[in-house]
């Protein structure tokens, strides 16, 4: 089965063709464009004048300008930069772009067609904290243990070239070009290929709101890239809707197309695209959607995943021909932090609006989705937030109770379980991977794993020094660092010790608690795969939910009237739910059946299945 083969219409980084390289820069506002070859030491070996045209794309084709070539553009006589569509850049953002197989593996394997969306387990992974080597290979050789654990996708964070060696990857300045010191073009797709071997998807976050401030040569010599009337939290907002915006929306569509096309995966994940101002007839998410639909999307199952702050229900509703089998979600962070206030009882910041009625939210999130569905946000300071969501089917949403944001926007970047008891975690964790929605864990959450995630980065001179400042600023307005010498114990960003502190101990999935947390991971996987995977699509919409103190109650009712019943006590009292007569348990979580009812003594969860013939004589 093939995958999506770019055709000749691609416009962004070099091709090879035959025994030559086209070469191309869109660059409208210069007059003038030269190509140089050059050596490792940067030494220029040749010279070629680019040629314009009307769209503003400098183009020249080379002979013998083969795999391994080094090159750059000069735009200016004092200034030669990177192909901004460079696919690798060996010696950093910096230095020159490397042309290498186009397509080496544009396909994925004969056998792979992808996983439908509905069997999606996420794992969330930082490439350079996962292993202590901090590399696309050294991480393959991990991804058996998660197989056996019931993941089903990983999701990598961005891997898109940014400067220094360490970082998130969300100032990225290089978007088709994989950061040096994870590995090259050909070590991705490797990944790739194991993964699929196992079974596994690999998903792939992506920025396209804004570039890194260091290393965005594009802002020196084409200032078409921004628009000017709008703004982000990180400066003009990318063109999307004004002059020149076509060229833009291709450099993106066909940087969607590169990963999941040419590299394999099997969808994206798209960074606050509440930050993608586009006031065009239709959103370029919506584009990037329907060339992924209509590329690699025609031969496999591939997904689109999004982060929005504003939960619009419009960017998850799938145009009419797309397969039932892809996915079209978005990161629920309303299911997090109203799971996050029941489990530590914090109530700071954006925390605020969950603290009332945590565990009724959080029923309504496992019900419905969205718990802000257009109602204003105290938060906000009354601004309405969101959409109605009951229309939307489960898998319209990923829920999580750790993600590498809740985590890392930490000022010590704990993680859950070094802030809430482990009786509640472990019943929160029931109801996340045991809920029609699609689950996601945050890499050594398998195992409870004890280290913590920083914000960690490698940046130089004024904006390192900006960046530790900001970072710990931040936190002023918090009362346990108010004065600024606690402030001083935050780690300094970019201190190496900060990236090394955030390093994965895979020593730690032998201790007693990795033990037993993998154990009960890997069992309610086990439960997941076995009976919900059957039922998930079948069912259509919303969920149903009661509350009785502490307790909750979420049931969905399947087409064939077979029901998936949730129950959980998330407080520290006892608490009694009533089951129905044929409903049969399928889990207990410190938990027991009594009279026709689930007994807790404290926090615990039941899931239970009703069959059909009961259900839908009710």
């Amino acid at each position: 089965m093939r995958g999506y083969v770019p055709g000749e219409g691609w416009r962004f980084g070099p091709r090879i063709e035959g025994d030559s390289t086209r070469f191309s820069l869109w660059a409208p506002s210069a007059p003038q464009v030269t190509l140089e070859i050059v050596n490792a030491e940067g030494e220029v070996l040749q010279r070629h004048a680019l040629q314009r045209d009307g769209d503003g794309f400098h183009q020249a084709r080379v002979a013998g300008a083969g795999p391994g070539t080094l090159y750059r553009f000069r735009v200016r006589d004092d200034l030669a930069v990177p192909d901004p569509a460079s696919r690798s850049n060996p010696q950093g953002v910096h230095g020159p772009s490397e042309v290498v197989e186009a397509a080496a593996r544009a396909q994925p394997g004969p056998a792979w067609a992808g996983r439908p969306w509905h069997e999606a387990v996420v794992y969330e992974l930082h490439v350079g904290t996962f292993t202590p080597e901090g590399t696309l290979a050294a991480a393959a050789a991990r991804l058996p243990a998660l197989q056996a654990a019931g993941i089903t996708a990983v999701e990598l964070l961005p891997l898109a070239a940014f400067p220094g060696q360490r970082g998130w990857g969300y100032d990225g300045v290089l978007p088709f070009a994989v950061h040096p010191a994870y590995g090259r073009p050909e070590d991705l797709r490797a990944f790739t290929d194991a993964a699929h071997a196992l079974g596994l998807m690999v998903l792939l976050d992506v920025v396209y709101n804004h570039f890194g401030p260091d290393g965005n040569y594009m802002a020196a010599y084409c200032p078409e890239l921004v628009n000017p009337e709008h703004h982000t939290p990180w400066g003009s907002a990318i063109n999307f809707d004004g002059e020149h915006n076509a060229p833009v929306r291709r450099f993106f569509i066909e940087n969607a197309l590169y990963w999941v096309g040419e590299c394999g995966l099997d969808g994206l994940r798209l960074d606050a695209v509440h930050a993608l101002v586009d006031t065009s007839e239709r959103h370029i998410v919506q584009d990037v959607g329907a060339a992924l639909l209509d590329g690699p999307g025609r031969h496999r199952h591939v997904h689109l995943v999004l982060e929005n702050e504003r939960n619009s229900v419009r960017m998850l509703t799938p145009p009419a021909e797309a397969p039932a089998e892809a996915g079209l979600a978005q990161w629920d962070d309303d299911w997090h932090h109203a799971a996050h206030v029941v489990a530590t009882g914090e109530t700071d910041g954006y925390y605020s609006d969950y603290a009332e009625q945590p565990v009724r939210q959080l029923a309504q999130a496992l019900a419905e989705g969205f718990i802000f569905q257009g109602q204003p946000s105290p938060f906000a300071h009354g601004e309405r937030r969101g959409e109605p969501s009951t229309g939307l089917r489960p898998t319209a949403f990923i829920v999580f109770l750790q993600n590498h944001d809740q985590i890392g926007n930490r000022a010590m970047g704990e993680r859950l379980d070094a802030l809430a008891p482990a009786a509640r975690v472990e019943a929160l964790l029931t109801l996340l991977l045991l809920s029609p929605q699609v689950p996601m864990l945050f890499m050594g959450e398998e195992f409870a794993a004890t280290t913590p995630f920083l914000y960690f980065c490698d940046h130089a001179g004024d904006l390192a020094h900006a960046v530790t400042d900001g970072r710990r600023n931040e936190f002023a307005r918090f009362a346990a660092f108010s004065h600024p010498e606690a402030r001083e114990r935050i780690p300094d960003p970019n201190a190496a010790s900060t990236f090394d502190a955030s390093t994965l101990r895979w020593a730690e999935l032998h201790r007693d608690a990795g033990q037993r947390r993998l154990q009960l991971v890997t069992r309610l996987l086990a439960l997941r795969r076995e009976h919900l995977w059957p039922l998930v699509p079948q069912l259509r919409g919303a969920g149903r939910y009661g509350v009785q103190g502490d307790a909750l109650h979420v049931h969905w009712q399947a087409d064939d009237g077979s029901r998936w019943h949730l129950r959980a006590q998330l407080g520290d009292g006892p608490a009694r739910l009533p089951l129905g007569p044929d409903e049969q348990a399928l889990h207990l979580q410190a938990a027991r059946l009594e009279e026709g009812a689930c007994h807790f003594d404290g926090p615990g969860a039941l899931v239970s299945f009703e069959p059909a013939l009961r259900a839908a004589g009710q």
